[in-house]
């Protein structure tokens, strides 16, 4: 069966040079959750917004989920009844940690439910908004492989990745497939 990845934002949203967007312009059958409120968020609304899209797919689903939409990615497999492949957990916010911003609603306290699908969380061991310490906590309680890339940050726009062939790499574990289908090249009119 065909595999649809579905990337899940962060908190502002993931800006033109960030894997994700770079994944959706570049490969077949990846596509953006997109959220209402980027920047004052209600988890409520971004579960909705996450199980309105897994609904509307017609493949088996990959979620792609990078820093707080990890947060919110547990807390809607604990009270969805969709099923999906699986999920890449990319730099976890630890929403109760110093350096999580406010004006957020609802993403604490953090989930520490087990997931009901394989997952693997990615994690910098230099990020600002999660400890080594406790991404190993959040991993072990979802039941997550755990991968800690030395000396890497929160693994966003800023730390240059381009389409991080490592993270599909790791992508490549949940969808089955060994690599992302390349869009055809579009020719100038």
């Amino acid at each position: 069966m065909t595999v649809s990845v579905l990337t899940v934002p962060g908190l502002y949203n993931s800006g033109p040079d960030h894997w994700q967007s770079r994944w959706e312009v570049e490969f077949e059958g990846v596509r953006r959750v997109s959220q209402k409120n980027w920047h004052t968020p209600d988890v409520a609304e971004w579960i909705a917004a996450l199980d309105a899209e897994i609904e509307r797919a017609e493949n088996d689903i990959v979620l792609a989920a990078h820093s707080l939409a990890c947060c919110m990615t547990v807390k809607w497999a604990a009270q969805a009844n969709r099923r999906i492949r699986g999920a890449l957990l990319v730099a976890p916010t630890d929403t109760e940690g110093p350096a999580f911003p406010s004006g957020t609603h609802g993403f604490t306290p953090m989930p520490t439910t087990k997931l009901p699908f394989p997952s693997i969380v990615v994690m910098g061991s230099a990020d600002r908004f999660v400890s080594v310490e406790r991404g190993t906590f959040l991993a072990k309680m979802w039941g997550s492989e755990l991968v800690v890339l030395a000396g890497a940050g929160h693994l966003g726009s800023d730390d240059d990745l381009g389409t991080w062939p490592y993270g599909i790499q790791l992508l490549s574990k949940l969808t089955g497939s060994t690599r992302l289908v390349r869009k055809p090249m579009h020719s100038p009119e």
